[in-house]
């Protein structure tokens, strides 16, 4: 039993380390791959979470898209949880679409375009409707006048689905 202890506070450590680099959490150096304005860097592993939906997007971008989210998001999904609680993490993965060469009908992804994070966060986030927003080209986040247009197209849009386009799609 006296392990136990010890196990618990490395897993609340590693815990509270994965959340702030996740949330862009203030620290006395601001990590260098997190979003202006909002601090949000790219989480870890999130190419392995669920798929929340999958997109396509027209003119003019001519995108294919998923939609994937951490654990917190696909319970709150799952359950129709509205507002999404503090901890829920959406990530937008963006290809160009392009022709499949082994099947005419069908679009397949070409080359990777953006990647972009939403992170609830109702107290740091508060003045935009909770959430803290990234975008991200090969890993790196792109600058601040892109950032600034992200909470004001949610807002326009989706205000009433706690500013989250994407809906689950089981």
């Amino acid at each position: 039993m006296k392990y136990i202890v010890p196990a618990l506070v490395v897993l609340a450590i590693g815990s509270a380390a994965t959340a702030a680099a996740v949330l862009g959490a203030e620290t006395d150096a601001v990590p260098t791959n997190a979003s202006p304005i909002y601090g949000v860097t790219l989480p870890d592993g999130y190419r392995n979470w669920e798929l929340v939906a999958p997109a396509l997007e027209g003119d003019p971008l001519h995108e294919l898209r998923a939609v994937v989210g951490n654990k917190i998001a696909m319970d709150a999904y799952r359950i129709g949880t509205l507002p999404f609680p503090d901890g829920t993490v959406l990530v937008k993965l963006a290809w160009k679409r392009v022709q499949s060469p082994e099947f005419e009908p069908a679009s397949v992804p070409g080359a990777a375009t953006t990647v972009q994070v939403m992170v609830k966060d109702s107290t740091r986030y508060e003045s935009t409707g909770g959430w803290g927003f990234g975008r991200f080209i090969n890993g790196k986040p792109v600058d601040q006048a892109q950032h600034e247009t992200c909470f004001a197209c949610h807002e326009a849009q989706v205000r009433g689905h706690d500013y989250v386009f994407t809906r689950y799609a089981p």
